[in-house]
């Protein structure tokens, strides 16, 4: 569920916040620059409970060394 909030920003800041992020996105932007920082989900914290599942740590690491001979005879 959402909740509206009102908030006060300088001129400058919300015209630019509309010019660069557009109308319609500034409070998914602001979200999502402000959920680790109050809810403390950090992508260390997630990292880690990633890195805890075996499985996948398996299969992440098969497909990195199926994947190195495709990349190494490439031409940049």
């Amino acid at each position: 569920m959402h909740k509206k909030l009102t908030i006060t920003l300088d001129e400058q800041v919300y015209e630019r916040l509309h010019r660069v992020i557009g109308r319609g996105k500034i409070s998914q932007f602001i979200e999502d620059l402000l959920r680790p920082h109050v809810l403390g989900n950090s992508l260390d914290s997630e990292y880690k409970k990633m890195a805890k599942d075996e499985a996948r740590e398996r299969e992440a690491e098969e497909w990195c060394e199926g994947t190195l001979g495709e990349t190494i005879d490439e031409p940049w």
